[in-house]
C-alpha cells in the first residue's frame, strides 16, 4: 500500500494475516500508531543507568530501602519493586499497603506550576472539567486532551492559591505542551517545573501516622483537600489523595533537593511504630480501583470515551476547552447510538494461576470461537476477590458485561500451556474504594459527565 495507513485485516493474504507478528487481526484503526502486541515476553537485559535520565531526590533513599528494580516515568527513574520476589515480592508488598501503612517514591509526579493573573482561564481552557470550581486548597483528578480528543495527561491538579496550581503530571511531558498551548495565546501566566517532589503515605494506618506527623488537622482534610504542614522542620503540602483505593496522602516537599532526607526521615522514623513499608506504586490496588495507568491503559491516541473516562467530559461547561468540538461530536454519536470507536476498555475477571507480577505484554484477548480481538492493558492478581482481574481493550460489541472472552496468558500463569483462558467482562472498580471516586459518584448519580 502506499497511501501510508495500515492494511487491515481483510486486506491481508491467509499467510500474512496468520504469520504477521504484531496481531492485524486486533483492529487498531483508531490508532495512527498500533501497540506493538508482538508477545516477547520477559527479557534478559539490565537498565543502564546514566545521566540522561533524571535521579529523583529520594532515588538514593529508595535504593536505600531496598530499591532492586525500576521503571522510568516522565524521564525519570522510578523504583518498581522493594520486596524480593523470594520474600513474597508485590504481593508482600500489597499485603503491607492494604493492611497497615505504606511510603511510596513518586517524585516522578513532576510539579507543573501555573501561575499568574489569568491562571484560572489558562487552566480552564486546557483541562475538560471546569477549573474554576476548584477552590483553593483543593484539587481534582483532571484530564487534557488535544484537539483530537486524545488524552495528553491526566494529572491530580492542586489549587494553591486563587492565581497558582500544580499539574501532578502522570507520564508525559506536559510542561512542553502547556507552553506550547500559551506560545500565541499569551496569557499572564509562567509556566514552569517546581523544586517540588512527591511522596504517598498510603494504607489504612495512613491518618493516625500522619496525624503523628503534621497534627490532628490532617483528620478532617477532605477528599482531594490540601493543607500546608511542616515535616522534619521543612515546608510541604499534604493531600488526601493517592494512587489507590485505600485512605492514603500525597506529600509535596518544597525543595526537595534541599529537603529529601527530612521529609523521608521525618515519615520513615514515626512510621516505624505503625509497621510501615516502603514500597512501589501499587498497581495491583489501582487495577481493583479502576485507576488508570497512562501509556498503559490510555494515551494521547485514546479518547475519554473509550476508557470508561466520559465522566471527565461535561455536558454544561459553557468555557472553550481544548478538544471540546471533538469530544462533543463523538458524545452525540454515542449519545444516537453510534459507537465512533473500533475498540473500548473493559474490565475482566480472568481464571488461571495468580497474576502477581507487572506483565511484560498486551496478553492478547480471544472471542471464543473465532480470533484474536483485543488486548490486556493492566493485569493482576485480586486476593479478595479470589480471581485475576485485569483492565483490556475489546471491541465494541463485545464490551457488554458477562461477555464471554479467553485470555492467552503465557504458560506460567495458563491452566495448560498453549490454551487461553476463559475470562468474563465485568464492572469497574473490581473493589469500592475508601473515597469514590468522580467516575464512581457519577455512576451512582446516574450521569456520564463531569460535574
Amino acid at each position: 500500500m502506499d497511501d501510508g495507513k495500515l492494511p487491515k485485516a481483510h486486506e491481508l493474504t491467509h499467510e500474512q494475516y496468520h504469520a504477521h507478528p504484531n496481531v492485524p487481526s486486533i483492529d487498531q484503526s483508531d490508532r495512527n500508531v498500533p501497540f506493538n502486541l508482538r508477545q516477547s515476553g520477559p527479557t534478559p537485559v539490565q537498565m543502564l543507568v546514566s545521566t540522561r535520565v533524571r535521579k529523583s531526590p529520594f532515588w538514593h533513599l529508595s535504593i536505600e530501602a531496598g530499591a532492586w528494580r525500576a521503571t522510568v516515568y516522565n524521564r525519570m527513574y522510578h523504583p518498581r519493586g522493594y520486596v524480593k520476589p523470594e520474600d513474597g515480592g508485590a504481593m508482600a508488598e500489597y499485603d503491607a499497603l492494604v493492611n497497615r501503612v505504606t511510603l511510596w517514591n513518586v517524585a516522578v509526579e513532576r510539579q507543573i506550576q501555573v501561575k499568574g493573573p489569568d491562571a484560572e482561564a489558562f487552566v480552564n481552557y486546557v483541562i475538560t472539567r471546569d477549573a474554576t470550581k476548584i477552590k483553593p486548597m483543593h484539587g481534582k483528578y483532571a484530564i487534557l486532551c488535544n484537539e483530537q480528543s486524545g488524552i495528553l495527561n491526566d494529572p491530580v491538579l492542586l489549587r494553591l492559591a486563587e492565581d497558582e496550581f500544580w499539574f501532578s503530571i502522570s507520564d508525559s511531558d506536559l510542561m512542553l505542551w502547556l507552553q506550547g498551548v500559551n506560545h500565541g495565546l499569551h496569557f499572564n501566566v509562567t509556566i514552569r517545573e517546581l523544586d517540588v517532589a512527591p511522596l504517598q503515605v498510603q494504607g489504612p494506618l495512613s491518618e493516625p501516622l500522619m496525624a503523628d506527623i503534621v497534627g490532628d488537622e490532617v483528620k478532617d482534610l477532605p477528599y482531594y483537600g490540601l493543607m500546608h504542614a511542616k515535616i522534619g522542620g521543612c515546608p510541604v503540602v499534604v493531600s488526601q489523595t493517592g494512587f489507590t483505593g485505600e485512605k492514603g496522602y500525597e506529600v509535596y516537599a518544597y525543595n526537595a533537593t534541599l529537603n529529601a532526607e527530612a521529609v523521608w526521615y521525618g515519615i520513615r522514623g514515626p512510621g516505624a511504630s505503625y509497621g510501615l513499608r516502603v514500597i512501589a506504586p501499587a498497581h495491583h490496588r489501582r487495577i481493583a480501583a479502576g485507576i488508570l495507568s497512562w501509556g498503559q491503559d490510555i494515551d494521547f491516541e485514546t479518547s475519554p470515551f473509550q476508557a470508561n473516562l466520559a465522566y471527565q467530559v461535561p455536558r454544561k461547561k459553557e468555557a472553550d476547552y481544548i478538544g471540546k468540538g471533538e469530544l462533543e461530536r463523538q458524545r452525540a454519536e454515542i449519545d444516537a447510538g453510534r459507537y465512533p470507536f473500533a475498540l473500548k476498555l473493559v474490565g475482566l475477571k480472568m481464571e488461571g494461576h495468580p497474576i502477581t507480577d507487572y506483565a511484560s505484554d498486551f496478553w492478547l484477548i480471544r472471542e471464543p470461537g473465532a480470533g484474536r480481538v483485543g488486548y490486556v492493558t493492566s493485569p493482576w492478581w485480586s486476593p479478595e476477590l479470589e480471581t485475576n482481574i485485569a483492565l483490556g481493550y475489546v471491541p465494541y460489541r463485545l464490551s457488554a458485561r458477562d461477555t464471554e472472552l479467553k485470555v492467552e496468558l503465557p504458560a506460567y500463569y495458563s491452566d495448560v500451556s498453549g490454551q487461553p483462558v476463559r475470562a468474563r467482562v465485568c464492572r469497574v472498580p473490581f473493589r469500592p474504594s475508601v473515597n469514590p471516586s468522580a467516575r464512581e459518584r457519577a455512576e451512582q448519580e446516574g450521569r456520564d459527565w463531569a460535574d
